[in-house]
């Protein structure tokens, strides 16, 4: 949808208008999706309604820019860039996620290991803040802190109304190339080697101990044939039964929304039956999503495991681990969380120069995240968090960081070691000193 400069000046000025009305009182966002993996509590606070921040601006793909309002889901501005000929360098791998979600989070995909996480990607933003001013953020302008200190702030700084993010050219097909390995040390050194190969795309699957798969992209004018993972057939089977493939870039780009990744299982929606009753046009993760949430509303199935004398525990993580400790890390994995398929995806950073406040990653180190999202059950009575908590200890020792998109259990003095108490307690005196917004510790530890 085109918007007018007045009609974007029109609705900055209505959302200026409900902040400056609202100064000093907490303000939380309102919009129509989420892929936050932590309950909230019900805090009250005006609602900040974004939700016609939405739309593509232009895109540009002789610069290789694209200039979108920051409530604008990827579907939508992966759809439009296609149309030129270019995507987004960095698309996470969700319909639902939105751009600037993904950027006051972490944002990730399998060409993280060329262009590094989506924050990184960006150009400029402008940036809403607490007290109804806004900024615009460029790597070297006056507000380049808070340029380089949002990312994984999660709205607690300001929220992202515009945006220009780097875009790459596309091909109609991506090849992919499966690639088996049984030794866990060896796996990661390969993957290694095709981080530094002139390739598109890269990420794996682990499947179990001794069943890694690396699966490696490429752009191509042709194809012999294409696979169609979008109903009747899974994405993340064909791993294991093909050693090559061929989709259509946009189905590659989405091929784990269908099934969201694999965790559609748990909803029976990998069931034939069940498939055909949802239909295509539900096999998605925004479908899910929903379900996910009205679970989680209504109590259903902890109810009935309390029922049945189980306790259980969402582990729904995803964490960086430096290259060189994957091994250990995978070790530690199968020793206390088991559960399986594992996704991996390498990560890069693009600018060795940059360095982002509150998501510190040693620029001149690969890293890989290891994503990994089920419930643990059993009929012991474990500490709230168990596993959780384990994970957390595992990931520091290491050396690594995680996604504060899902639960998290550090004391504050262990977050803050990790996230930069200092740049972020001077960000918030100069952005949000009447703290309208959240505390970034109060949001994602305890989930107000």
């Amino acid at each position: 949808m085109a918007v007018t400069p007045l009609e974007y000046e029109q609705k900055r000025q209505r959302l200026v208008a409900f902040l400056q009305a609202r100064r000093g009182s907490h303000v939380r966002l309102g919009k129509d999706t989420s892929n936050l993996f932590r309950e909230r509590k019900q805090a009250p606070g005006g609602r900040l309604d974004v939700r016609d921040f939405n739309n593509v601006l232009h895109v540009d793909p002789q610069s290789g820019i694209v200039d979108v309002e920051g409530m604008t889901p990827y579907v939508d501005l992966t759809r439009e860039c296609l149309k030129h000929g270019v995507m987004p360098a960095v698309v996470p791998q969700l319909k639902s996620i939105t751009i600037g979600g993904a950027v006051s989070g972490v944002g990730i995909e399998s060409s993280s290991f060329k262009y590094g996480l989506v924050h990184e990607t960006v150009q400029e933003m402008e940036v809403l803040l607490g007290s109804g001013d806004t900024v615009l953020c460029t790597p070297d302008n006056e507000h380049s802190a808070l340029f380089y200190g949002l990312p994984n702030s999660y709205g607690t700084l300001g929220y992202v109304l515009r945006l220009k993010v780097k875009t790459v050219p596309v091909k109609p097909f991506v090849k992919l190339t499966h690639v088996h390995h049984r030794d866990a040390r060896e796996y990661f050194a390969d993957l290694g080697h095709w981080c530094g190969r002139d390739v598109d795309f890269v990420d794996g699957t682990v499947f179990g101990e001794g069943e890694y798969y690396l699966t490696i992209g490429e752009f191509v004018e042709e194809a012999p044939y294409t696979s169609d993972y979008t109903f009747e057939n899974i994405y993340y089977r064909s791993i294991r039964e093909r050693d090559t493939d061929y989709l259509t870039t946009e189905d590659y780009i989405w091929r784990w929304d269908t099934d969201w990744f694999w965790c559609s299982k748990n909803l029976y929606a990998q069931k034939p039956l069940v498939r055909r009753l949802l239909g295509r046009s539900r096999l998605n993760s925004i479908t899910y999503t929903r379900m996910m949430r009205w679970n989680s509303k209504w109590q259903v199935t902890r109810s009935l495991e309390r029922l049945l004398g189980y306790r259980s525990e969402s582990v729904i993580q995803d964490v960086d681990i430096p290259l060189g400790h994957c091994p250990d890390f995978l070790d530690f994995y199968f020793e206390h969380i088991r559960f399986t398929p594992v996704w991996i995806c390498p990560i890069r950073a693009w600018d060795k120069a940059a360095r982002f406040a509150l998501y510190p990653m040693d620029p001149d180190e690969t890293y890989v995240n290891f994503g990994f999202w089920d419930v643990i059950r059993g009929r012991k009575d474990l500490p709230d968090g168990y596993y959780n908590r384990l994970v957390e200890a595992r990931v520091r020792e290491l050396g690594g960081i995680k996604s504060l998109y899902s639960d998290s259990y550090f004391t504050p003095e262990e977050f803050w070691s990790i996230y930069n108490k200092a740049s972020y307690d001077a960000l918030k005196q100069k952005y949000d000193p009447d703290r309208t917004l959240k505390d970034l510790y109060a949001k994602c530890v305890r989930k107000e």
